[in-house]
C-alpha cells in the first residue's frame, strides 16, 4: 500500500494522546487455532442433523412419532434459505469435540438422545472454564515478564476465580498483575476493553499496580457452547450457523516502553453510542440451556444510520479530517454478511477498505469479540500494509452499541 493509500494528509504531526503525552501501543497478538474445524457445509449438516435428533427426542418423550430423516431433510432446506452459506463462510472452529460426529450418545455437552436442548448451563460453564483455563496457559507459555494488569474479556462463559485469576496465581504473580474482567458486552467489547487498558496506562504511578506497565488483554470466547437445538426459528438458524469460538491475547504499552517485538497500532481516539429505541434488537440472557441470542432483522439499518454520525464525531476527536478517515483501512466487526454490506454503502467504502474483515468471516465465522482483535492481528502483520496506516475500527452489541475507534500502524520497536 502507498502512503498516499494509507489516509494521512500531508504533514500530520497532531495525536489524541493519553495523560502525559505518551502514545498507547497495542501489539504482541497471539491466537489460538480452534481444536476442531470444520467447513461451513459440514457444520451445516451437523445442524440439521442435531435438530432432527432433537425433536426426535422430544417427541419420544410426549409419546409422539417423529420421522427424524424427514425432519432432517427439512432442517437442511431451512438452513440454506435463513443460515449463513459456504458462499459466505467457508469454515468454522470449535473448542469441544462435540461437533465432530453425530453419535449424541457420545456427545459431552449435545446429548441429545437424554435432554432434547443438551446439557444444562451448569455443565456448559464447566466446559467454559475447563477450556479457557487451557487457552490461557497456551496464549501465555512464553510471556515470562508478569504484566501490570490482565483484562479477561468473555460473554460465553463465567467462573470464579476465572481462567485469568488461575493463570495469574499459577505463575506467582499474584503481587504484581491485577486481574480485570470485562463480561457479557458481546461482539463489541474489544474497545471498552483496550479504554479500560488505556485508563490503566494512564494513571499516575502511585496508583498503579507494582508489575510492568504493560497492559495484556485476552478473549475467550466459545460461543459454539450455548446452541439450542430444540428452537427451530429462522432466528434462531441465522444465530447457529454464524457463530463460532475463537481464543486471543495482546498487550497495550506505552510506546517508549515496548518490549514486544514488530509493528503495532497505536490508538488515536475513541468513541462509542448507545442508540436510543434498538434495546431488544439484540439480546443475550443466561437461559437453563446455556446463553441465548435474539437478533432482530433490524439491525444491519438500525446501525448503518448511526455510522455516519459516529465516524464524524470519531474523527474530530482524533482531530482528523473526514477525508482522511474516509482513505483509512477499516476493520469492523463482521457481524454477519448483511452487516458488512450495510457497514460499506452507509459510509461510502472501497471493498479494498474492509477486506479484512470480509476475509476473517469467510475464513473462520463471527468469534464475538475475538474476532476484531484477529483482523487487528492480521493488518499488524501484513506487510503490504505501511507503518502511518489509519485504521478505523468498528464494533457492534447489545444496546444497541455502536463502538469506535481510530489507530495507526506503527514500525517495529
Amino acid at each position: 500500500m502507498s502512503a498516499a493509500r494509507s489516509g494521512l494528509p500531508t504533514g500530520l504531526a497532531r495525536w489524541l494522546l493519553p495523560i502525559g503525552g505518551v502514545r498507547l501501543v497495542l501489539g504482541n497478538f497471539r491466537a489460538l487455532e480452534p481444536a476442531h474445524e470444520k467447513t461451513q457445509a459440514e457444520c451445516l449438516a451437523w445442524l440439521a442433523a442435531a435438530h432432527a435428533r432433537a425433536e426426535a427426542t422430544r417427541a419420544a418423550g410426549l409419546g409422539r412419532a417423529c420421522d427424524e430423516e424427514r425432519f432432517r431433510a427439512e432442517m437442511a432446506r431451512r438452513l440454506a434459505r435463513f443460515g449463513c452459506g459456504p458462499d459466505k463462510i467457508e469454515s468454522r472452529g470449535h473448542e469441544i469435540a462435540d461437533f465432530e460426529h453425530t453419535r449424541f450418545e457420545d456427545m459431552e455437552v449435545y446429548r441429545l438422545c437424554d435432554a432434547p436442548a443438551g446439557r444444562g448451563m451448569l455443565e456448559r460453564t464447566r466446559v467454559f472454564a475447563r477450556v479457557t483455563e487451557a487457552a490461557l496457559e497456551r496464549l501465555f507459555e512464553n510471556v515470562t515478564r508478569a504484566p501490570g494488569d490482565l483484562v479477561h474479556v468473555t460473554c460465553t462463559g463465567y467462573d470464579a476465580p476465572s481462567a485469568a485469576q488461575r493463570l495469574v496465581a499459577s505463575r506467582g504473580w499474584g503481587a504484581e498483575t491485577r486481574v480485570t474482567h470485562a463480561y457479557h458486552m458481546g461482539c463489541y467489547a474489544a474497545l471498552p476493553a483496550l479504554r479500560i487498558a488505556a485508563g490503566f496506562l494512564s494513571v499516575p504511578r502511585t496508583l498503579a499496580p507494582s508489575g510492568a506497565r504493560r497492559c495484556e488483554i485476552v478473549h475467550t470466547e466459545l460461543s459454539t457452547l450455548h446452541l439450542n437445538p430444540l428452537v427451530h426459528t429462522a432466528e434462531q438458524l441465522v444465530i447457529q450457523s454464524l457463530f463460532a469460538d475463537g481464543c486471543i491475547a495482546y498487550a497495550l504499552e506505552r510506546e517508549h516502553e515496548r518490549a514486544s517485538g514488530g509493528p503495532g497500532l497505536a490508538l488515536l481516539a475513541e468513541e462509542e453510542h448507545i442508540l436510543s429505541g434498538t434495546e431488544q434488537a439484540m439480546t443475550w440472557t443466561a437461559s437453563d440451556f446455556g446463553m441465548q441470542m435474539t437478533l432482530a432483522p433490524t439491525v444491519p439499518g438500525s446501525l448503518a444510520e448511526a455510522l455516519g454520525g459516529v465516524v464524524a464525531r470519531l474523527a474530530a476527536r482524533a482531530e482528523l479530517s473526514a477525508m482522511a478517515l474516509g482513505g483509512a483501512l477499516y476493520a469492523v466487526h463482521p457481524g454477519g454478511p448483511k452487516v458488512l454490506d450495510r457497514v460499506r454503502a452507509a459510509l461510502r467504502l472501497d471493498e479494498a477498505q474492509i477486506a479484512g474483515s470480509r476475509a476473517l468471516l469467510r475464513r473462520r465465522g463471527n468469534m464475538s469479540s475475538a474476532t476484531l482483535p484477529h483482523i487487528w492481528m492480521d493488518l499488524v502483520r501484513d506487510p503490504t500494509i505501511v507503518p502511518g496506516t489509519l485504521v478505523v475500527s468498528l464494533a457492534f452489541g447489545p444496546g444497541l452499541t455502536v463502538s469506535a475507534a481510530v489507530m495507526q500502524k506503527t514500525e517495529a520497536p
